[in-house]
């Protein structure tokens, strides 16, 4: 099976039984399984991340590791409870690499071709759900749906117009606070994403 998505599959539940097949690019030849979007249908806010980790891909549920873990803890600091979220990545399978002794697997960067492949889910998620706020985690979610010119180092933080959601908002992912060094730059980047998922907060609060 392909990515392009059936005139049965109109409902979550439907594009998760579908997905589980997909054979659009080969990522799923080393996956564990597919790692399909996870929370209410009726919800005012998406957030997407790049790629499923190793912990989800053994779960088969988005954010589970301990990005997860982190992401939870910037969602509580901004008021939004994960329970009223609904999480997905641009991409549905783990691309990895082995370390160098073999024993643990490392999240490679999925390429263009692959998230392109997978695109036509994200955007069926998206036409079921209807999101009033859209949160891209990290440079390739952004670049993904916001075009790749643009940059979180510029543009981090702010809302802006799509066609995918009344506003979208780029912000640090927690993966790439996890790997910072130093205790500080952890704990300003931390900051700047509780920031950030504040402000959807008061938008929705302001438009609701």
């Amino acid at each position: 099976m392909t990515s392009r998505v059936g005139r049965g599959a109109r409902s979550i539940a439907g594009l998760r039984r579908a997905a589980a097949t997909c054979r659009a690019c080969d990522l799923w030849k080393h996956a564990t399984q597919t790692v399909f979007g996870e929370g209410p249908l009726r919800t005012q806010i998406v957030i997407v991340g790049e790629q499923p980790g190793d912990k989800e891909d053994l779960a088969g549920r988005p954010f589970v590791g301990p990005a997860g873990k982190l992401l939870d803890e910037a969602l509580t600091e901004a008021g939004i409870e994960r329970s009223e979220v609904y999480i997905i990545n641009v991409v549905k399978h783990f691309k990895w690499a082995p370390s160098s002794n073999g024993k643990t697997r490392i999240g490679n960067k999925p390429l263009v071709p692959e998230i392109n492949a997978c695109r036509p889910w994200l955007n069926a998620e998206l036409d079921l759900i209807k999101p009033k706020v859209l949160i891209c985690l990290g440079a390739t979610a952004a670049q993904s749906l916001l075009g790749r010119n643009f940059r979180i180092t510029r543009q981090r933080g702010q809302l802006v117009p799509s066609p995918l959601a009344p506003k979208v908002m780029a912000t640090l992912h927690p993966s790439a606070i996890l790997r910072s060094r130093g205790k500080q730059l952890r704990k300003a980047q931390m900051q700047a994403l509780i920031g950030d998922l504040t402000q959807a907060a008061h938008f929705l609060k302001e438009t609701s």
